[in-house]
């Protein structure tokens, strides 16, 4: 699994991961929608800490900087 995260593209994910989650602990969002809006910030999390989008990679997409 080769990285193709940057570092921006991470603090976003993680981002709205919280954000989600201080909607869902304020009950302002339920129900089915809490459950999928959880999910994706479960997933947002975990793809973060991998710096590996799965999504990305058919696309060819790569948000992580080249420095050599």
């Amino acid at each position: 699994m080769k990285k193709n995260m940057g570092t921006l593209d991470k603090a976003i994910r993680i981002l709205v991961a919280i954000l989600i989650g201080v909607l869902y602990l304020q009950n302002e969002i339920n129900g089915t929608t809490a459950i999928v809006l959880l999910v994706v910030a479960g997933i947002f999390i975990v793809t973060s800490f991998m710096s590996f989008c799965p999504l990305y990679f058919p696309f060819g997409i790569n948000t992580k900087s080249s420095k050599k």
